[in-house]
């Protein structure tokens, strides 16, 4: 049965720890991934994520009550969540797995995340994360979350507003062909696109007060799920360097390459 939408919602925002946008991504020496002993930072698209849930309360502080974070990874994940704090989140939730775990799949996020919702003592009226993480780029996660909490679901939101007494959104999505608007009734799932809301620098007192907020830390058992990969990576590498061009002076010269490579 869904839950009616109390007039005091509740939102929870998943945020991942990921490589930093701007590092140079290399493959391990043993080429079973990437080297992730570089700078890490939260995702791009989660961090637009946390920028809404703060901005909905801003317009709507009296039908807000709180905004919690949550984030699957190694100890260090804890780092992202107090990012997320010093935006204006209120607390935390860190589901830790040991460093030198896999990443989990997107499947499996989903389930920790929906016997999280689960457990929560009151009720989440409304999932805002990121559409996709920009190391795995699977963009599948909210869909799959949606789909086990059977709630309603509105994916590469770039506009969301607030309806109907707060029992429903709209929702202005990214496709193909332009813009679409769609409504969808609470408690749902929204994943954000890149043109929603460019994120806050949290200033300085707002860093020092995210280390006195609360960050409650469970690991996957407690949850009842288990995050081991049901895909197995065999090898990685890196795609081959690109070989250079060459010009041509006319069109019979063009075609006559290109038969001698076979294409034509």
């Amino acid at each position: 049965m869904r839950p009616t939408p109390p007039s005091c919602m509740r939102l929870l925002v998943p945020v991942k720890r990921c490589v930093d946008y701007t590092v140079k991504i290399r493959v391990n020496a043993q080429q079973t991934g990437i080297d992730t002993n570089v700078k890490h930072s939260m995702n791009p698209f989660d961090e637009i994520a946390v920028e809404e849930a703060v901005r909905l309360r801003e317009r709507h502080k009296e039908k807000i009550e709180n905004i919690k974070l949550v984030s699957i990874g190694p100890p260090k994940a804890a780092e992202i969540i107090r990012t997320g704090l010093a935006m204006g989140a209120d607390e935390g939730v860190h589901v830790e797995v040991p460093e030198t775990a896999p990443q989990p799949e997107p499947l499996g996020v989903a389930k920790a995340l929906a016997a999280l919702i689960k457990k929560e003592g009151k009720p989440i009226d409304m999932v805002i994360m990121g559409k996709q993480a920009i190391d795995g780029d699977n963009g599948m996660t909210g869909q799959m979350l949606a789909g086990l909490l059977g709630w309603g679901q509105a994916t590469f939101a770039s506009k969301v507003e607030l309806l109907d007494g707060d029992k429903e959104v709209k929702v202005t999505r990214e496709v193909d062909g332009g813009l679409e608007e769609i409504k969808v009734k609470l408690p749902a799932v929204i994943t954000t696109d890149l043109r929603l809301k460019e994120p806050r620098y949290a200033s300085l007192p707002n860093i020092m007060k995210a280390k006195k907020k609360k960050i409650e830390k469970v690991t996957p058992s407690d949850l009842g799920v288990d995050l081991t990969p049901l895909l197995e990576t065999v090898k990685v590498t890196e795609p081959p360097k690109r070989v250079g061009g060459a010009k041509v002076e006319n069109v019979d010269e063009l075609v006559a390459k290109l038969k001698a490579a076979g294409v034509v």
